[in-house]
């Protein structure tokens, strides 16, 4: 039995598999809609920066170049 997954845009059931190249999106159109959400930020994955946050260089380095780029 094939899995089913729902359409995280429209919620339309698809087949798990080749048969849906878009996957989890139903279309190329559910695709590019919820990628246009997260470029408007829309979508996002907020959450506050701890402590612990801060003592990995990685997100260090990101802060950083962030209010680098904001500067310019």
């Amino acid at each position: 039995m094939a899995t089913k997954v729902k359409c995280p845009k429209c919620g339309k059931e698809i087949v798990w598999g080749p048969e849906s190249p878009f996957r989890p999106f139903c279309s190329e159109k559910c695709k590019t809609m919820d990628f246009g959400d997260w470029i408007t930020e829309r979508n996002g994955i907020w959450s506050p920066i701890t402590d612990e946050d801060l003592e990995k260089e990685e997100v260090m380095n990101a802060l950083i170049a962030a209010n680098n780029n904001e500067q310019q």
